[in-house]
C-alpha cells in the first residue's frame, strides 16, 4: 500500500454546516435556474423528512416546513478543497486534488512518522472529524485504483497480491469510466470490472476509445502516476457566510472557532505561525468592519489564536449585522517553538510566558502590558522606563554597583522614628543637564519595626533623627 485516497462524497453540504451552530436542523443546498429551483444535496434531518436530491424545490419546502436552504457557491467549494489540501499536506508532502471531492495521498514514506497504516488511518480519519468532513479512505498500491475502489469501499486497505481480486469485483458503474462506454459495457452483459479485463485488448480497442484502455492499464499500476501536487499558499483566506443578520458578538464565535481551527490546521501543515491576521465582518449595504489581530510573537496554537480573536472580536465596533465572517492572514511566517530543557519539569497548570502574555494583551488592552528596561541614568525615578514587551532581547544599560531596593515608592515620604544606619552614604548628583538638578546622599536604614528602607538626606547634612526621606524598601 503506497497511496491512499480520502473521498469527500458530502463536502459541499458538510462544508455549510461547518458554519451552522446547529448542524442537526435540516438543510438543504439548491441551485438550477431561477424558473426551477431543485435540491442538490440535503442533511440526514432533510432526508428523513423525504427530501432527496433532484427534487424541485418546492416540492422539499411541502415536505419539511422551516427547511434551512443554502446555496452551491463553486468558488467556496473549491476554497473547501484547498483548506483539506493544506491540512493533509502535514500528512504526506505528495499529495493531489482529484476531481471535485478526492484527494489522494503518497503514504508509503510517511508511515516511518504516523506508524502502520491502521494507526495512520486513524489519525486521517480523527483530523476530517474534527474539521466536520463525512469521508471515506481507502489505501491501494497505486493512485488510481485507490481513488475507484473509494467509490464502493470504506476502510479497505489492499496490496499488490489483493488489488485484481478488489478490482474484478468493482461494478462497471463505479469504475470511473465515461458514462457512455460504462452503458455501452451493461448493454453488453458485463457488469463487473473483472469481466472487462478478461477481454482481448485489441477488442476493446477497436469498440472504444484509448482513453479506456489507458484508464484500465493506470488502475493495474502499469502506468507511473502523473499527478499535480499540491503546494501550500503563502497566506490563507476563509470566509463563513452565516446565512441570517447577527447583532451581538456571542453569535459570532462559532463561525470565529471554526475559522481559527482552519487556520490552525493549515499553519501545522506548513509547519508556520501567524503574527497578524484581520477579521472582516461583512454588512448588507456597506463595506466590511475589520477587526485586526496582531500578536507580538508567531504562534499557531487555535485555543490561543481564538481566546484573543474573540477578544478583540467582543470589543470591537461593529456599525451594523453581520451578514458573513472572513478571516485573512497575509504574513505566515516560520514558527519557532519556545526551547525547553529535555527534562525540564513544568508543572501541569503552568502557562508558557509567551501564551500569558498575549492571553494579557487581548483581554486588558495592548498599553496595559509592558515591559520594563533600565535606563542609563543615576537618579533612582529615571533609572528604568516602561517599553512595550515585543519578545526580543534588548542590550540593557548596567546596573549601579550599589544594592536596590525591589520597592521604589512613586515619590519620596518622609520616614518617622528612629532608625539605625546599616549603609551609606552613596551620593547622587545628577540632572543638571535637563533642569532636573538632584543631590541626595542615601542610605540603607533599619526601622524600629524590623524593616530596611532606602533613605535620603541633601547632599552633606550630617545624619540626624529626623529628615528623612524614604524612597524604597528592601525585601
Amino acid at each position: 500500500m503506497r497511496w491512499a485516497c480520502i473521498l469527500l462524497p458530502h463536502l459541499a453540504m458538510d462544508g455549510v454546516l461547518r458554519g451552522c451552530a446547529d448542524r442537526q436542523a435540516p438543510r438543504i443546498l439548491v441551485g438550477g435556474p431561477a424558473q426551477r429551483r431543485v435540491v442538490l444535496a440535503a442533511n440526514p434531518a432533510a432526508r428523513a423528512r423525504g427530501v432527496r436530491p433532484g427534487q424541485p424545490l418546492a416540492q422539499a419546502r411541502a415536505l419539511a416546513h422551516g427547511l434551512a436552504e443554502s446555496g452551491c457557491d463553486p468558488g467556496q467549494l473549491a476554497a473547501w478543497q484547498r483548506l483539506l489540501a493544506a491540512w493533509a499536506y502535514r500528512f504526506s508532502s505528495q499529495g493531489s486534488l482529484h476531481g471535485g471531492n478526492a484527494l489522494l495521498l503518497e503514504v508509503a514514506g510517511s508511515r516511518r512518522l504516523f506508524g502502520d497504516w491502521p494507526h495512520f488511518q486513524a489519525r486521517l480519519r480523527a483530523g476530517l472529524e474534527e474539521l466536520g468532513f463525512r469521508h471515506r479512505i481507502v489505501a491501494a498500491p497505486n493512485p488510481f485504483a485507490a481513488r475507484v475502489l473509494a467509490n464502493v469501499h470504506d476502510g479497505l486497505a489492499v496490496d499488490e497480491d489483493g488489488l485484481r481480486p478488489a478490482l474484478d469485483a468493482l461494478p462497471v458503474q463505479r469504475a470511473g469510466l465515461p458514462a457512455e462506454v460504462a452503458q455501452a459495457l451493461a448493454r453488453m452483459g458485463l457488469r463487473r470490472l473483472g469481466q472487462v479485463l478478461a477481454l482481448p485488448r485489441a477488442g476493446l480497442a477497436r469498440r472504444f476509445p484509448a482513453q479506456v484502455l489507458r484508464h484500465l492499464d493506470a488502475l493495474l499500476g502499469r502506468q507511473p502516476p502523473l499527478l499535480d501536487w499540491y503546494r501550500p499558499p503563502d497566506r490563507f483566506r476563509g470566509r463563513i457566510e452565516l446565512g441570517y443578520e447577527v447583532e451581538a458578538s456571542q453569535a459570532l464565535l462559532f463561525p470565529l472557532r471554526r475559522l481559527v481551527g482552519d487556520l490552525a490546521a493549515c499553519l501545522a501543515a506548513r509547519d508556520g505561525g501567524v503574527q497578524r491576521f484581520v477579521l472582516h465582518l461583512e454588512h448588507e449595504d456597506r463595506a466590511p468592519t475589520p477587526v485586526e489581530v496582531g500578536l507580538l510573537a508567531s504562534e499557531r496554537d487555535p485555543a490561543l489564536l481564538f481566546e484573543i480573536a474573540r477578544s478583540r472580536l467582543e470589543r470591537a465596533d461593529v456599525p451594523a449585522p453581520v451578514r458573513a465572517l472572513a478571516l485573512h492572514a497575509d504574513e505566515l511566517p516560520t514558527f519557532v517553538p519556545a526551547h525547553r530543557g529535555l527534562f525540564d519539569a513544568h508543572a501541569r497548570q503552568s502557562l508558557p510566558w509567551e501564551q500569558l502574555r498575549e492571553r494579557l494583551r487581548a483581554r486588558l488592552g495592548s498599553g496595559a502590558v509592558h515591559g520594563l528596561r533600565v535606563h542609563a541614568d543615576h537618579r533612582p525615578e529615571r533609572a528604568w522606563r516602561a517599553e512595550e514587551d515585543d519578545g526580543r532581547a534588548h542590550a540593557a544599560a548596567p546596573l549601579p554597583p550599589a544594592p536596590r531596593p525591589g520597592w521604589l515608592l512613586p515619590a519620596p515620604l518622609p520616614l518617622r522614628g528612629a532608625v539605625r544606619i546599616l549603609a551609606g552614604p552613596e551620593r547622587i548628583e545628577s540632572g543638571w543637564g535637563d533642569g532636573g538638578d538632584l543631590r541626595r546622599d542615601y542610605y540603607r536604614l533599619r526601622t524600629a519595626a524590623g524593616q530596611e528602607a532606602w533613605a535620603f538626606r541633601p547632599a552633606g547634612d550630617p545624619p540626624a533623627a529626623d529628615g528623612w526621606m524614604l524612597h524604597g524598601w528592601f525585601a
